[in-house]
């Protein structure tokens, strides 16, 4: 008798919006337990991530930090509509080295010289960050002091360097460090994905995302900060 064909190896590659960086590790190891499917990860801006993918980059699902990028994506025929999920509600915190601001209103101090925070034009977080302070009544003071990272984390390695002062960054990549902002300060940042209609591996694709809406899953994202959607 031959001996038994052995399963070949399944992965799947997720594009996913930076603020999911802090959890992938425990995402991929859960899902893997689970399914015996790897899970890599590759991580930046969301409008960045989106405009790769319009453009024909190989991924099997698309996890971004804006329900935005999906809808576009869905209509242009590179997303399947019947894939769409919610998976997460984010927050924006404060941090600053050393803790000195610990709040909004501290960041008109002369001694704030460079805040930093995502860039909004392709970034959800950065979109936010820049809502808390123009609502805050900050913005007019602080603007010409802001340092615009490509995503929440090259935003948040700003301040840890050195090179700002303090950070708008996402809350999951605080991991408790810092303050966490208000709500009201931004509009909702409702998470979505879905699986790119030109996937090999759909069915893989669909087991990572009933596996990011279950149980196990939404307690690792709530590890990091990351809330279910409320209905």
């Amino acid at each position: 008798m031959l001996p038994a064909a052995p399963n070949p190896h399944r992965e799947i590659v997720v594009a996913t919006a930076s603020d999911l960086a802090p959890a992938q590790a425990d995402l991929a190891s859960s899902f893997h337990q689970l399914t015996g499917i790897d899970a890599k990860f590759v991580t930046g801006a969301s409008g960045m991530l989106a405009r790769q993918i319009a453009s024909g980059a190989p991924y099997d699902v698309f996890l971004s930090a804006n329900k935005l990028y999906v809808d576009d994506l869905v209509r242009s025929g590179d997303l399947l509509a019947d894939s769409v999920v919610i998976y997460a509600r984010g927050r924006i915190g404060l941090w600053s080295p050393g803790g000195t601001v610990k709040q909004l209103d501290g960041l008109r101090r002369a001694e704030v010289k460079h805040i930093a925070i995502a860039n909004p034009r392709h970034a959800p977080y950065g979109v936010a960050a820049r809502q808390a302070l123009e609502r805050a009544g900050l913005w007019n003071a602080v603007k010409d002091r802001i340092v615009y990272g490509e995503n929440v984390r090259q935003a948040l390695q700003y301040a840890e360097s050195g090179n700002a002062d303090a950070v708008i960054t996402s809350w999951s990549l605080l991991e408790g460090r810092g303050v966490l902002l208000p709500e009201s300060l931004h509009d909702p940042i409702r998470q979505a994905g879905g699986i790119l209609s030109r996937s090999n591996r759909r069915q893989e694709a669909r087991a990572f995302l009933r596996f990011l809406m279950s149980p196990r899953g939404m307690e690792v994202l709530g590890r990091f900060g990351l809330q279910p959607e409320r209905k």
